[in-house]
Formats: structure tokens, sequence, C-alpha cells
């Protein structure tokens, strides 16, 4: 039942927080192994998380300084709109929308592929849909129950690989499930040295190892819904790059270290090659559990993204009103189901093309994930140069090595739109993310949006 009711609920704890943080940074690529990246990189493939997780804890600080500053559910729409303009807030609403929107659609074809391992004869799209109906149906309930499902999701994941890291260091230093010969680290340069394809390898590798981090910006949409943002968002945040630290480069380290790299991804998934290694034999099984859960985790976070992001452009009249009517539980259920409807295209693409429908949906998504980071840099810039010289002293959380820090992270998001336009695979995304951009710009003066929205920024 829809309510004129306009605010959201405070429902979300500081475990669901932080665990969400953690969830939505690790995807259903790394328990394949990282295989791509890794090929390019080798063992410097360790070198190249590194690097992109310090660019992410810089841009996470930047996003939440303001959102500690001013907890709303649009968050860096919200504060585009604010510092850069009613246009910025809009093209980065809607595209962020858009990108969740396509990533979702990814995810829950993802979760067709992998239950056809247990169901080979059922067709891929009747798993879609089902993954959509149940993910929807969570997000519609309160923001308490998606952020429980979202909670034990992320730890399904973080308590396989907490556990494939430990048995993998027993291999490496006391040779457990190896007869008790030590394995040791030696694959790490054996083949080719640690940069096997030297610095250019890595610097290839960055623009797949920054796509495994995207949906931690999410953190940043729950300060609208925290019932505590001044302590949680913080905390989610310093915690989050030594968490991926941990479960990233940890993991790859183990995996690096047991096999050597350039026989990754020709003999199935690292995670399934130690379990069966330790004499678990229904290995490929749990990973595919732990993979499924992973997929539904994130079409789980994506639904949620994209009816905090209508709801809060709707706030900002940059898109019909009824998508800020909230539930009684709080919930933007308009949004939501506003969303699930458009994602049935992506059934429907799981229909028509089963086998083609995962590598199209990627190109906005990697373009979607540079804009909003870039965005978040820019507008916290100009967050900076508003405030007044009192108004910095009493912020409750800095960004550290401010403003040379925020220079360092806008430099190093070009540098991964270089190596997208130098890859033939990748260089799409810089021909379809412009143009989606460019059709929104017509819409937003087209529709009148231009008219309300500014109209809403001159009020607020």
């Amino acid at each position: 039942m829809q309510t004129n009711q306009q605010e959201l609920h405070r429902g979300l704890s500081e475990r669901h927080i932080r665990l969400m943080a953690l969830g939505a940074a690790i995807g259903v690529g790394l328990f394949l192994g990282s295989a791509n990246a890794i090929k390019l990189a080798g063992p410097g493939i360790l070198l190249a998380y590194l690097l992109g997780g310090a660019a992410i804890f810089i841009i996470m600080r930047a996003l939440g300084e303001m959102a500690v500053h001013n907890p709303v559910a649009g968050s860096f729409s919200r504060y585009a709109r604010d510092y850069l303009g009613p246009l910025a807030g809009y093209l980065t609403g809607w595209n962020y929308w858009f990108l969740w929107l396509v990533t979702c659609v990814a995810e829950i074809t993802a979760v067709g592929i992998y239950m056809q391992v247990w169901f080979p004869d059922t067709p891929q799209w009747i798993w879609a849909l089902a993954a959509l109906i149940a993910m929807g149906s969570v997000n519609l309930i309160t923001v308490k129950a998606y952020g429980e499902f979202e909670f034990w999701f992320a730890m399904i994941k973080v308590v396989t690989i907490v556990v494939m890291i430990l048995a993998g260091l027993a291999m490496i230093v006391f040779g457990f499930g190896n007869n008790g010969v030590a394995i040791g680290i030696s694959n790490l340069w054996a083949h080719g040295g640690f940069f096997p394809n030297g610095a250019q390898g890595v610097l290839m590798s960055l623009q797949m190892v920054m796509f495994a981090y995207l949906g931690v910006e999410m953190i940043g949409l729950t300060a609208g819904e925290a019932a505590n943002p001044g302590k949680s968002i913080p905390d989610a945040i310093n915690s989050v790059f030594w968490r991926i630290v941990i479960f990233y480069v940890g993991a790859l380290f183990v995996i690096l270290s047991l096999y050597p790299w350039n026989e990754l991804g020709t003999t199935g998934s690292p995670f399934v090659m130690t379990f069966e290694r330790l004499g678990i034999r229904e290995a490929a099984g749990i990973i595919n559990f732990v993979v499924l859960t992973a997929a539904l985790s994130s079409c789980n976070g994506g639904i949620f993204s994209t009816g905090r992001m209508l709801y809060n452009l709707a706030q900002q009249k940059q898109a019909p009103a009824f998508f800020a009517n909230t539930s009684r539980g709080g919930v933007p259920r308009a949004a939501i189901l506003v969303s699930v409807v458009a994602l049935l295209f992506g059934v429907l693409l799981n229909y028509l093309a089963p086998k083609e429908v995962f590598v199209w949906v990627t190109s906005i998504s990697t373009f979607g994930a540079i804009w909003t980071w870039a965005v978040i840099l820019v507008s916290h810039m100009r967050f900076r140069k508003a405030l007044s010289a009192e108004e910095r002293a009493r912020l409750a959380f800095r960004m550290p090595m401010y403003p040379v820090a925020s220079w360092v992270a806008l430099a190093f998001l070009v540098l991964v739109v270089g190596l997208m336009a130098y890859f033939p695979d990748t260089r799409v995304a810089l021909y379809v993310g412009p143009a989606f951009l460019i059709l929104l710009v017509v819409l937003y003066y087209a529709v009148g949006f231009h008219k309300r929205g500014s109209a809403v920024a001159q009020g607020a």
C-alpha cells in the first residue's frame, strides 16, 4: 500500500552497513579466480589490486566526509546537484540507476548460468526470472529485511574466503593436503618473475581490477537509512579498504602461491581446486552455491540502489513525483517496482540470447562506474570550497591528504579510461556510455526537468 509519506526509515544498523560495504565489493569475479586479470599481470596482479584499493579508499573517504556532514538517501547524486549543479545531479542519478539496472541484468543472468549446473534441463531465463522476483520481494518489505538478507549473503562469501585463505596458508606453510610437504610461495616468481609481463601487464589489468570494486560506493546510499550515520558510515568506510586488501589480496596471494599463474583459468576455479585438494569432494557444488549467493547479493544491492536513486531524483523533481512516495515501512515501493519491471527486459534477453547477454551489459557498467567515482571526487572538491574555515575545522570525518589525494585519484581514473580506450573489447564502453549521457541531456531539456530541478536547487 502506497502512502504520501516522504521519508525513508533509518532501519540499517552498523552491522548491516559494515557487511553490505564488504559484500558489495566482493563479487563473483574473485571466486572464478580473476583469471583474465591474472593472465595480463601474473602475480603482479597483487600490486594492481593494492593500487585500485588505494584509489577506491580515497574516493570513499571523499564520499564519507560529505555523507556524515549531510546524510541523505541520494548521496552522490544529491551532492552533485548541490555542488556541481542540477544537470550534474540529474546525470549522475539516472546514470547510476541505469548502471545498476544493467549490472542486475548481468547478475540474474549469472544466477541462471549457475543454476543450470544443477538443473541443466531448465531454461536459463526461468532462473533469472525467479531471482528477480525473489530479490524484488525482499526489497519491498522493509529496509531492515533487506539489510538482514544482505548481511547473510555477504557473510557466506566472507566465510568461504576466510576458510580458503586459512586452508591455503596451511598448505603453503605446513603442507596440509600435500602429504605434509610445504608448498611455499615460489610460484610467485618461478614462472617468469613477479612481473612476467612487465609494468605494462599490471597497467593493462587495472581496467578489470577496478570494476571488481564497483558497488562500494553503495555505502553512501545507506546514509539516509542508517540508524546512526555519524558512526556507522565512517566505521564502514575505514574498515572496507583493509577488508578488501585482506580478502582480495589475501585470497589471490594464496591462490598464486599454490598454483602457477599461467595455469590458472585453464583447469577450473582455483577455489574449487583448493577445496578438492583438502579432500572435499563436494567442492564444486559448494563454490557454485557461494557464487550463486554472490550474484543474488549483487542483484539485491542493485535493486536497493536503483530504488533509492529514483526516490532521490523524484525529490529533486528530476523524475516522476510518485517515485518519492514510500510505504508505511518507509520503503520507496513505486521506485523499486519500476526498476524490477525494467529488469524484466533482462529476463527477455536471457530468453532471446542466453549466451551473449552477459557480455552485452558490461560496457555501460564500466563507464558508469568511472563517471560515478569521478563525480564523487569533483563534488567533494566543490563541497570543501563551499565551507568556511570554521566549518572545515568542525568536520567530523575528514578526508586525509586533501586535495593532493583527490587529484591523484582523479588522475588514476583518467588512466583507467585511457586503458579502456586502448583495448578493443572495452572501447565500446566509451561509445555507449557518452551516447547514453547525451540521450539523458536531451530528455533533461525536452521533458522540462531543467526548470523543475533548478527551482528545487534554488530553494534548497
